[in-house]
């Protein structure tokens, strides 16, 4: 018996692989089959590295009880923004981030379950007693790089990840060159990223969410909070926005849906005294924040919109 035991244990470890991720150590089948993701951020990771089809439960905060139905997200919607630019095969709605159905869940038979995480985020346990679960939380330093390197070494995919990461480099690289070219440094070597709520709350992005690929075309940090949320950002004051400098450019970045304020933003007597150094940015319908694929489009369009602005 121990003779095979010791013969099967190999076997056995090399079928599996052990990920350290943010919110513990998972031990993964190889190449698993029947994926949930538990946020768009998931899907673009799994996306990226061509396995979106294998997606059978999809979690979201953007949908409404329209966008729905049998407990799927409709086909129509899933041809929109950014569902439209990864291959989907119609999977279950598992509820958002906040309140998933685990009931759903089960029953799905998922074999990996990818999220994006944070402090104090709730469910990993819950989650984790029906499927291997592993969490990247998003105010870590280069922590799509690293959900996306670790879901590779499980798929076998290393070599495409590599591919994925370089790509996005390349992308900011020869962008950062045309900005550079046209003088917008010398206008604007400064930049914030400012998420106007409906309601009237704004959000300063310090971290995570549009400011690293700014930095990666060359921007320096036009405002830098002493303390943050979450490792993304912190709400900032009208004060604070109109202290900042001509020499700093304005990316607004509204949430998407019903929680975009930009335009209520830019009829204040703030957006006003901003507007001639602000360019808006909004993201496609359901996209994520951050990610390979978000990064790219990201870059492109945001040199873009800013060569605009400096003619």
């Amino acid at each position: 018996m121990t003779l095979l035991l010791a013969f099967l244990l190999p076997s056995a470890s090399a079928q599996t692989i052990t990920i350290k991720h943010d919110e513990g150590t998972t031990t993964v089948k190889k190449d698993p089959r029947r994926l949930v993701v538990m946020d768009e951020e998931a899907l673009g990771w799994l996306a990226a590295l061509g396995l979106s089809e294998r997606v059978v439960g999809l979690g979201s905060t953007y949908f409404s009880p329209s966008d729905l139905t049998g407990g799927k997200i409709k086909p129509e919607v899933l041809r929109n923004g950014f569902y439209g630019r990864v291959k989907l095969n119609q999977p279950a709605y598992i509820g958002d981030w906040q309140a998933p159905n685990l009931e759903t869940l089960l029953a799905l038979k998922p074999d990996l379950i990818v999220r994006l995480t944070w402090q104090g985020n709730q469910n990993y346990d819950k989650l984790s007693r029906i499927a291997p679960t592993v969490g990247y939380q998003e105010g870590a330093a280069g922590f799509w790089q690293k959900g996306l390197r670790d879901l590779a070494r499980v798929f076998g995919r290393q070599v495409q990840a590599e591919r994925v990461i370089k790509q996005v480099a390349d992308v900011n690289r020869a962008n950062a060159r045309k900005l550079l070219a046209a003088g917008v440094f010398r206008k604007y070597p400064k930049v914030v990223v400012v998420a106007p709520f409906a309601g009237g709350s704004n959000w300063l992005y310090t971290d995570v969410r549009l400011i690293p690929d700014l930095r990666a075309l060359g921007f320096k940090d036009g405002l830098k909070p002493k303390e943050t949320t979450l490792g993304v950002g912190s709400a900032i004051s009208d004060e604070a926005l109109l202290g900042l400098d001509r020499q700093t450019l304005v990316v607004l970045f509204p949430p998407g849906g019903k929680y975009n304020g930009a335009d209520a933003f830019l009829k204040t007597p703030v957006g006003q005294r901003l507007k001639d150094q602000s360019v808006l940015y909004v993201p496609e319908a359901f996209s994520p924040y951050s990610g390979p694929l978000v990064s790219q489009r990201n870059s492109n369009d945001l040199t873009r919109l800013i060569l605009e602005k400096v003619k």
